[in-house]
């Protein structure tokens, strides 16, 4: 006869708590690209993705973006929601050490050129570099001339409210329209057509 017995409570507590860890770590790591177009919707904004895995929101139903302010690798304070006031905000989450952050920079560094005579600000957020030496040398070999707050904690990245497109993945990119609200998001490298499609509807708006 097979023998069964309870385990006592704080180990499963404690495994419980474990997985959760995991399924949270994981979930920090995953895309937002699909194979078509879905709808999504949560105690937050109801949302569209696409195809090419960029997720916009109505207007009518987008949610005021938090407060993104700092240091800039440059040393230089920066309160992304006042000094971009009114215009089109493009925040690229990423790090050094990311390859699909070096497979898009090029890419971001170009358009950020392209649209900033029509009102478009482009700011990185650079996280988990453990100094801003790396940071600044990936800047520099890719031409970023736009700024990016130095984030090595990734408390930046916590303060976008859940469900309202916050960053799940490294690199993300979340974009405010010009009234400082969440109104896209991809969770991948974005190519220069990827930005376009997200970016040229929003420039459009009235």
């Amino acid at each position: 006869m097979a023998l069964t017995y309870a385990l006592p409570r704080r180990i499963v507590r404690r495994r419980a708590a474990q997985l959760g860890v995991v399924a949270a770590a994981g979930a920090l790591t995953l895309s937002a690209c699909s194979s078509g177009t879905q709808v999504s919707s949560s105690s937050g904004s109801r949302f569209v993705t696409s195809s090419s895995g960029i997720s916009t929101v109505p207007k009518a139903e987008r949610k005021a973006a938090p407060d993104i302010s700092g240091e800039t690798l440059e040393g230089t304070k920066l309160d992304v929601n006042s000094a971009y006031k009114g215009k089109i905000v493009v925040l690229n989450v990423w790090g050094s050490w990311c390859s699909p952050c070096r497979a898009e920079a090029a890419n971001l560094a170009k358009v950020a050129k392209e649209l900033k005579p029509k009102g478009v600000e482009f700011v990185g957020i650079n996280t988990r570099d453990a100094s801003m030496g790396p940071a600044k040398a990936f800047e520099k070999d890719f031409g970023v001339e736009y700024p990016s707050l130095y984030d090595p904690a990734g408390k930046l990245i916590l303060r976008f409210p859940k469900g309202n497109l916050n960053p799940v993945a490294i690199p993300s990119t979340i974009v405010f329209d010009r009234d400082g609200k969440i109104a896209a998001r991809k969770a991948a490298a974005m190519s220069e057509e990827d930005l376009h499609k997200m970016l040229d509807p929003l420039v459009a708006e009235k």
